[in-house]
């Protein structure tokens, strides 16, 4: 398979850089055209194919080389449960439980193999679809649903796990993980911090002001953008003449293009990007190409915009059933683990629903805490009318 890369020139090397950096990597390209076609097969790296088969890439097959058989079962375990925690999220708002909800769906080997990529004192900064990579973190899945259910602003403790709470503007934590990189490569720091992002997202102005300020001041930051094809209902070759992992090139600095749905591809990609982090070689942009199979949140309808034949399409290349062929092809797995993995998989499914029905409401006035460090009049005066208006409904209920 073709390796996509790009790099305008080899980043200067910071005073606090490591030495032992791998060199930048040549380059090859593609055209506006090979990747804007719908249903085109863009180049992109590769080592499992949609049939379960492996293949050779002499530039990455080193950053998977080690795997062995039980990780191979691990990150399948990974995708299966997360797909089901999902999946069960996506029932519970249907039931009223959730007030809205950003399914995965289709992108787990893009959220598995970047996750487990990095390691435990590397940073990450998600948007609000990144629920695989919380699962690899290690937050527990439950604690992602309090905000989408209302009860809290997230849920979890961000420096307990190095994992950022969800951000739900669109594109401002590439900001956020640019201006930690720079704060933790100034510290002489030599972890790394990772940035998710959507192909929509990518039109934003904050990404291209962090990708300056990360380029400029060769911050070790992985920008990792899921290529889902769809922001909302806007087809990616509407945001973009370009493939969207060489506009890093007018940044100066490399993009790559992997295939999001081969689990092993994004491991082997996201291990060197952070690789270059870490060694001072400064930012990268990963493009994993990918395919939201269902719906941008629970409040759309994909039916609108786009056919059924393109997502039939897609079907056929799922993340967790090529992995699977691969596990059964070469003898890694047998019935038994599978068998084990749907147990795990109910029983997953019923804690989350038994955690979701078991939060307790919120506090109505902790809206009014952490405003301003040192209170405000404003906010004072506002609690005071909020609290004479929640006190009018037990005083409507007493006459």
């Amino acid at each position: 398979m073709t390796v996509e890369s790009t790099a305008a020139r080899t980043p200067r090397r910071s005073a606090g850089s490591k030495a032992g950096a791998t060199g930048t990597k040549r380059t090859t390209r593609t055209t506006a055209k090979d990747a804007g076609a719908k249903g085109a097969e863009p180049q992109l790296v590769q080592l499992l194919t949609p049939e379960g088969k492996r293949v050779k890439n002499a530039e990455y097959d080193k950053y998977v080389a080690g795997v062995t058989p039980d990780e191979l079962r691990g990150l399948y375990r990974d995708m299966v449960l997360t797909r089901r925690f999902d999946a069960e999220a996506t029932s519970l708002q249907r039931q009223g439980e959730l007030g809205l909800w950003a399914s995965l769906l289709g992108q787990e080997a893009a959220q598995i193999g970047s996750g487990r990529a990095l390691r435990d004192d590397d940073y990450v900064f998600p948007t609000y679809r990144e629920h695989g990579v919380a699962w690899c973190r290690g937050v527990d899945p439950t604690n992602l649903l309090g905000m989408f259910r209302g009860v809290n602003n997230g849920g979890w403790d961000p420096n307990g796990n190095n994992f950022q709470l969800y951000t739900i503007v669109i594109g401002s934590q590439t900001l956020h993980a640019t201006g930690y990189a720079m704060g933790i490569a100034k510290d002489g720091a030599d972890s790394a911090v990772i940035a998710y992002f959507g192909d929509g997202a990518s039109s934003q102005g904050d990404v291209a002001e962090s990708f300056t300020f990360s380029a400029v001041y060769n911050a070790p930051v992985v920008f990792f953008c899921q290529n889902n094809q769809w922001a909302i209902s806007e087809p990616t070759e509407k945001q973009s003449r370009v493939p969207i992992y060489q506009r890093a090139q007018g940044f100066g600095f490399p993009g790559v293009r992997v295939d999001g749905n081969d689990v092993l591809g994004c491991l082997a990609v996201t291990r060197w990007a952070l690789e270059r982090a870490r060694a001072g070689e400064g930012p990268t942009l990963v493009e994993a190409f990918t395919y939201r199979m269902g719906a941008h949140t629970t409040s759309d309808d994909p039916t609108r915009y786009r056919g059924d034949e393109e997502r039939q399409a897609w079907e056929a290349k799922d993340p967790i059933l090529r992995l699977r062929r691969y596990l059964e092809a070469s003898n890694h797995a047998d019935e038994g683990f599978f068998a084990e993995l749907e147990a795990e998989s109910e029983a997953l499914g019923k804690r989350v629903r038994e955690a979701v029905r078991a939060m307790p409401d919120p506090d109505h006035f902790a809206i009014f805490e952490n405003v301003y460090a040192d209170g405000h009049a404003l906010v004072d005066e506002e609690r005071a009318q909020f609290a004479a208006y929640q006190a009018s409904f037990a005083d409507e209920g007493g006459n």
